[in-house]
């Protein structure tokens, strides 16, 4: 799983609490870094943050999406800029889940398991984490 977000506290964060909750997490900093790493490595799974300067998390989304389909992709986001950049998204036929910063740890998590086909991480925390 890569976790990417130009906010480096955020990024290292997130991976922190989905590596104590099981899953394989990785930080990125910004969007072309997770994209060279999927020559790699193709995770199950990227959360990206949306506005970020360079290569925004939608361009990620959709070059992801383009080039490892079977790849889920969920963005977060704070700004009130995103709808305009999902909606374009969107009218090229490409709809992803999107959740509101700050999103809650257990809310992710939930998240994360309700559209995995792997089984719940077996330690799950319920830690009041914020980010």
């Amino acid at each position: 799983m890569f976790v990417v977000d130009d906010e480096h506290i955020i990024a290292d964060s997130l991976t922190a609490i989905l590596n104590y909750s099981g899953y394989d997490a990785k930080a990125f900093y910004d969007g072309e870094a997770a994209l060279m790493a999927c020559e790699t490595t193709v995770p199950e799974c990227i959360i990206s943050d949306v506005v970020m300067p360079g290569m925004s998390g939608v361009e990620l989304a959709v070059s992801i999406r383009e080039h490892f389909p079977d790849c889920r992709i969920l963005l977060f986001s704070g700004q009130a800029a995103t709808a305009n950049i999902l909606e374009a998204a969107r009218r090229s036929g490409h709809n992803f889940e999107v959740l509101q910063k700050p999103v809650h740890p257990s809310d992710l998590l939930a998240r994360l398991e309700m559209g995995s086909q792997r089984p719940p991480p077996a330690h799950s925390s319920s830690e009041p984490w914020t980010l």
